[in-house]
């Protein structure tokens, strides 16, 4: 790539050269403050995701668990799940606004559901002598959740946070380039409207190396 820009005599507005993409975003960082964007961005990331992950793993359990439960948000479930998060946009920012609140929903909504499909594989798939054997020894209904079904799940439960993850951070960056004022997509849209292309590669690898983060991390706590 370096020595192809260089050798073309390719303009820097149509392909720069990974060693100015690399300044440029030092630059950013050192003089731009997209250290405060990366914050904002990632707290907006972590606020949905944890968000969905709490009522994702709850409603999964209780719905893996319970027929009847099942039966009646099943419903709802194969209503909304497979309805594009980013077509609510407009009906957020009408209800919530263009603030930190209107990001966290949105990923919280993109989030839950792989999450909470995972969750409900991974409790049905729960070993059912098991269950039996903690019920025959006395064990409560709590018990049975937290001592059998959810480390049964938990391989299950993993896989969908990995997939919500990712999700999130797709959906962050993208409602953040349509209407937010800081964040890594709405210095991303910026960069794009003067023409920074440089900016624009250098954003584009901060968000990839962010993504492979979270995804080794994830990786290695699933371990």
């Amino acid at each position: 790539w370096e020595v192809s820009v260089w050798w073309g005599d390719i303009p820097e507005l149509f392909l720069p050269r990974p060693s100015l993409v690399v300044v440029t975003l030092y630059d950013l960082f050192a003089r731009k403050g997209l250290f405060w964007d990366l914050a904002i961005t990632c707290y907006r990331i972590f606020g949905g995701f944890l968000l969905a992950a709490v009522i994702g793993i709850g409603l999964g359990l209780l719905m893996g668990m319970s027929r009847r439960i099942y039966a009646t948000a099943d419903i709802f479930v194969a209503a909304i799940y497979p309805v594009p998060k980013i077509a609510l946009l407009p009906l957020l920012v009408i209800w919530l606004g263009t603030g930190n609140i209107f990001l966290i929903v949105l990923s919280a909504l993109g989030c839950i559901f792989p999450i909470l499909v995972n969750t409900i594989i991974g409790v049905r798939q729960c070993d059912e002598g098991l269950i039996l054997a903690a019920r025959d020894l006395g064990a409560s209904q709590v018990q049975i959740q937290r001592k059998v079904v959810l480390p049964a799940a938990i391989p299950a439960i993993f896989g969908g946070l990995r997939l919500a993850l990712g999700i999130s951070i797709i959906l962050v960056v993208a409602a953040e380039m349509q209407t937010a004022r800081y964040g890594l997509g709405a210095q991303l849209q910026l960069a794009g409207q003067v023409l920074e292309t440089g900016q624009v590669f250098a954003i584009l690898l901060l968000l990839a190396v962010l993504g492979i983060l979270l995804t080794k991390g994830q990786d290695k706590l699933g371990n």
